[in-house]
C-alpha cells in the first residue's frame, strides 16, 4: 500500500529549527520524486522543496533557500526537510507528496504529484 506519513511539526519560536520527516511506505525513492509543499491559512499550496528520484538532486523554493534542506534516506524510505532559522511566514501545514518520474531535476509541480500525505502543522511564533 502506498502511503506518505509526515511528522516533526510543532510550535517553535522565530530563529529555531525543525526537521520534518516523510515516511514513504511502498514507494521506491529511486523511481519517485518526493516533494514538500506547504499551505498557510488563506493561501494556496506552494512547493517548498523536492528531490529527484533518479538523480537525488534537490530543487528548493527561492524564499527558503539557504534555510531549508531536503534529503533522503533510501534505506529508511524517508525524506527529510531540515528547516533552520524559521520565520513566522513559514507557518503552514507541510505536506509530503510523491510522483513516479525519471526526471533528473524535479520541478515542484503540484499537478504532477499523485500521492499526498495528510500534513504536519508548523507554527512559528514568539
Amino acid at each position: 500500500q502506498l502511503q506518505l506519513v509526515e511528522s516533526g511539526g510543532g510550535l517553535v519560536q522565530p530563529g529555531e529549527s525543525l526537521r520534518l520527516s516523510c515516511v514513504a511506505s511502498g514507494f521506491n525513492l529511486y523511481y519517485h520524486e518526493i516533494g514538500w509543499f506547504r499551505q498557510a491559512p488563506g493561501k494556496e499550496r506552494e512547493g517548498v522543496s523536492c528531490i529527484s528520484g533518479s538523480s537525488g538532486r534537490p530543487t528548493t523554493l527561492i524564499s527558503v533557500k539557504g534555510r531549508f534542506t531536503i534529503s533522503r534516506d533510501a534505506a529508511k524510505n524517508t525524506v527529510y526537510l531540515q528547516m533552520n532559522n524559521l520565520k513566522p511566514e513559514d507557518t503552514a501545514v507541510y505536506y509530503c507528496a510523491a510522483a513516479r518520474t525519471d526526471q533528473a531535476i524535479c520541478d515542484l509541480n503540484y499537478d504532477a504529484m499523485t500521492h499526498w500525505g495528510k500534513g504536519t502543522l508548523v507554527t512559528v511564533s514568539s
